[in-house]
C-alpha cells in the first residue's frame, strides 16, 4: 500500500508527492554537475562552445534569438519557477500556510535568511568592484536542499521538510524580485506595460473562473515573451502564473458527477461521452494538482539538472582553486551560504518567536530549525542564475567554487548538527526536534468517547481516527494495518471509526455502516465491524443477517432497527464531519486531529503515531504548552 487509489486517492497528498520528486531528483541533479565538471575539465573548449550556440524560434517577422543557455536560464527556467508557484499556492490553500501565523514567521525566517547572508557579501567585498555581485549569496535551492534533507531521513522530523519548504519558497519569491529589479537590462516600458496588461488578463480570467488551459497557456507564453522584450528575466513569468493557480481538495459532489458519467460511459462508450468523461475526470481536481503532476517531473528531473549542466562547468587547477579562495566573491558567497543563512533563518524565528510571546512559534524544535538553517546554505540553482547575470570572466568563475563548495559545506554542518542532536538525552532530543509549537488541526469534529466507537484504552495519549467504507477494498487491507499498530503501541493508541459510504460506487456500504449501527445498539459494534470488514464481498441484506446472527445479536431487534434504518441518522453525522474535513474518499486517516498524507502502511502510519506520542508526552511533561 503506497498510496491512496480510486478510493480515496485524495488522500495522497500533493505536499508529500512534491517532497518525494524533489528528494528522487538530488541524485540525477548531482550527476548533471558532476558530468558538468567533467566536461569543462576534458573539453573546455566545447563546452563553452556549445552552450554559447545560438537557437532562433520565428512566426513571420516575430521572434526570439538566444543562445542554448539563455534558452535555459530564462526559458526552462520559468517553468522551474511556475512549479515553485503552484507549490507555493498550494500550501496557501491547503497546506501548512493556510494557517497565516505559520505565513508569517515563514516570510520572516526567509527574508532574513536572505539579507544576513547578503550583508556578509557586502561586507566581504566592500570597497571592490564585485561589490553588484551580492545576490548571488542569498537564495537557497529548493531541490537540492530537500534532496540531503532525505540523506538524514528519521533523524530529522517530517515537519522541517514543510518548515524548510515555506521558507524556500519566500527565498524564492525575493530571488526573482531581485533578479527583476537588480539584474535585469535595461528597461523598456512598452514591452513592461505589455506584460502588465497581460497579467491583468490573466487575473480577470481567473476571476471569471475560466478554466480553459490553452487560454492560460497562450496568454503565459505571451508573458514570458513579453518580459523578455521589456529587460525583465522572464523567468518571473512563471512564479507568477504558478501563484495565480488556486488549490482545492476534490469536493463530493464533483466526484459523484464523475461516478455518473463513467455510468453512463459503461452503457454507450461512444466517443462523445468518452470525452465527457476525461473533461469530468479533470474538473474534479483542483487546476493546481493537475498542472503539479505534469510538470514536476520534468522540472525536476530533465529542467533543473539540464541548467546544471549548462552552469555549472568549471575548469579546475591548483592555481585557480588558490586564486578563488583569496577572492573576495568565493569568500564571501561561501560564508554568506554556511554562516549567513543558518543564523539569519535560526536567529530570525527565535527572534519572532520571543517577540510574539510564542503565538508565532516553529512547528519544530529548535535543533530542527538550526538543520534546517544549515541546508538551506544550499544554493545552487538561483544563486548560479544570478551569478551568470552578475559576472563574467574570472569572476564567474570564482562565484562557482563558493556556490559549489557551499553545497558541500552545508552538508558537512547539517551532518554535524543531527549528531550533536543525537548525543542529547531521548527527552532533550525530543524537545530539540518536536519543540513547542502546535499542530495544525484538520478533523473538523473531536473525538468525543461517549459518541464515537473506539478501540483501545480511552485515556491514549494518540488517537487514530479513519473515514472508511464497509465495502472499499483498501480499507479492508488498511485493516491489518491497524491491527498492527494498536499491538505496537498498546495503551499508548486508541482507535476510531467512522462512517464514510461512497454509495455511488459501492452500493452496499450504506447497508453494512447501518447494520454497524444497529449491531451497536445491542453492545457490539466492534464484533460487527471486524465481520463486516473481513467479509467485504458479501454485504447484502441476507449477509448481515447471518451476520448478526453469527455474533449472537438478538436477531428480531436487528431486523427492526434495519428496517426503521434507525442507524442512517448517525451515518449522516460521520458522512457530514468527513465533508467539513475535507475528506472526499476512503481510507482517510488523522492522526492527533492532523490528516495523514501519503502512504498508509505500518512504516508510515507507526511513524505519524510515533511523532504524536512524543508531543503528547512532551505536552505531559510540560503543562504550561
Amino acid at each position: 500500500m503506497t498510496g491512496q487509489t480510486a478510493c480515496g486517492k485524495g488522500a495522497h497528498g500533493p505536499l508529500r508527492t512534491f517532497l518525494h520528486t524533489e528528494t528522487g531528483s538530488a541524485a540525477v541533479l548531482l550527476g548533471a554537475v558532476v558530468a558538468a565538471l567533467v566536461w569543462a575539465n576534458v573539453a573546455p573548449g566545447t563546452y563553452d562552445s556549445w552552450w554559447r550556440t545560438e537557437m532562433s524560434l520565428r512566426i513571420g517577422s516575430v521572434g526570439v534569438s538566444l543562445d542554448l543557455r539563455e534558452w535555459v536560464n530564462s526559458g526552462l527556467m520559468a517553468l522551474f519557477f511556475f512549479v515553485v508557484g503552484l507549490e507555493a499556492r498550494r500550501e496557501f490553500d491547503m497546506g501548512e500556510l493556510r494557517e497565516r501565523r505559520r505565513l508569517a514567521l515563514s516570510a520572516v525566517a526567509g527574508v532574513s535568511g536572505m539579507l544576513v547572508p547578503a550583508a556578509i557579501y557586502l561586507a566581504v567585498n566592500a570597497g571592490e568592484p564585485s561589490l553588484h555581485g551580492w545576490g548571488a549569496a542569498m537564495s537557497t535551492d529548493t531541490a537540492f536542499a530537500l534532496g540531503m534533507l532525505a540523506v538524514f531521513g528519521a533523524r530529522l522530523p517530517g515537519g522541517l521538510r514543510v518548515f524548510l519548504l515555506t521558507v524556500a519558497v519566500t527565498d524564492d519569491l525575493l530571488a526573482l524580485a531581485v533578479i527583476a529589479f537588480a539584474y535585469s537590462d535595461e528597461i523598456h516600458p512598452p514591452a513592461l506595460l505589455t506584460a502588465l496588461g497581460i497579467f491583468a488578463a490573466l487575473l480577470v480570467l481567473r476571476s471569471a473562473g475560466v478554466r480553459t488551459s490553452g487560454v492560460y497557456a497562450v496568454l503565459a507564453v505571451a508573458l514570458w515573451g513579453a518580459l523578455l522584450r521589456s529587460g525583465v528575466d522572464p523567468v518571473v513569468s512563471g512564479l507568477s502564473v504558478g501563484l495565480l493557480t488556486y488549490a482545492h481538495p476534490a469536493e463530493r459532489h464533483a466526484l459523484e458527477r464523475v461516478s455518473r458519467l463513467f455510468r453512463g460511459f459503461r452503457e454507450q462508450p461512444t466517443p462523445e461521452l468518452e470525452r465527457t468523461v476525461r473533461r469530468g475526470l479533470a474538473s474534479a481536481l483542483s487546476p493546481n494538482e493537475r498542472l503539479q503532476r505534469m510538470f514536476h517531473p520534468w522540472t525536476s528531473y530533465v529542467i533543473v539538472p539540464l541548467f546544471a549542466l549548462a552552469n555549472a562547468g568549471l575548469a579546475i587547477d591548483a592555481d585557480q582553486l588558490t586564486g578563488a579562495f583569496t577572492s573576495p566573491v568565493t569568500l564571501g558567497i561561501l560564508l554568506g551560504y554556511v554562516v549567513g543563512k543558518p543564523a539569519g533563518i535560526l536567529g530570525a524565528t527565535w527572534i519572532t518567536a520571543r517577540v510574539s510571546g510564542g503565538r508565532l512559534r516553529p512547528a519544530v524544535g529548535w535543533g530542527a530549525v538550526a538543520a534546517g538553517g544549515s541546508l538551506a546554505g544550499v544554493g545552487f540553482t538561483v544563486s548560479l542564475l544570478i551569478a551568470t547575470l552578475a559576472f563574467d570572466g574570472t569572476q564567474l568563475e570564482q562565484a562557482k567554487v563558493g556556490i559549489l563548495t557551499a553545497v558541500l559545506a552545508s552538508f558537512l554542518i547539517t551532518w554535524s548538527v543531527t549528531r550533536v542532536i543525537a548525543m542529547l538525552s531521548p527527552r532533550a532530543r525530543t524537545r530539540a526536534l518536536l519543540g513547542e509549537g502546535h499542530t495544525i488541526v484538520d478533523l473538523s469534529e473531536p473525538v468525543d468517547v461517549e459518541r464515537d466507537h473506539v478501540r483501545g484504552p480511552l485515556g491514549a495519549p494518540v488517537t487514530l481516527v479513519e473515514y472508511g467504507d464497509y465495502e472499499c477494498p483498501y480499507c479492508g487491507l488498511a485493516e491489518s494495518v491497524v491491527r498492527e499498530l494498536l499491538a505496537e503501541f498498546g495503551d499508548d493508541l486508541r482507535y476510531v471509526w467512522r462512517h464514510l459510504p461512497l454509495t455511488d460506487v459501492h452500493p452496499n456500504a450504506q447497508l453494512a455502516a447501518e447494520a454497524a449501527e444497529s449491531a451497536a445498539a445491542q453492545g457490539m459494534y466492534w464484533e460487527m465491524h471486524d465481520i463486516l470488514i473481513s467479509h467485504q464481498g458479501d454485504l447484502r441484506l441476507k449477509d448481515v443477517l447471518a451476520y448478526a446472527e453469527q455474533i449472537g445479536l438478538d436477531t428480531e431487534a436487528f431486523r427492526r432497527d434495519l428496517r426503521a434504518r434507525t442507524g442512517a441518522q448517525r451515518v449522516a453525522e460521520d458522512v457530514e464531519s468527513a465533508d467539513l474535513s475535507s475528506v472526499t474518499g476512503t481510507p482517510t486517516f488523522f492522526v492527533n486531529g492532523r490528516r495523514h498524507h501519503g502512504a498508509y502502511d505500518a512504516a508510515s502510519l507507526s511513524r505519524a503515531v510515533r511523532a504524536a506520542r512524543d508531543r503528547a508526552e512532551l505536552a505531559q511533561a510540560d503543562p504550561s504548552r
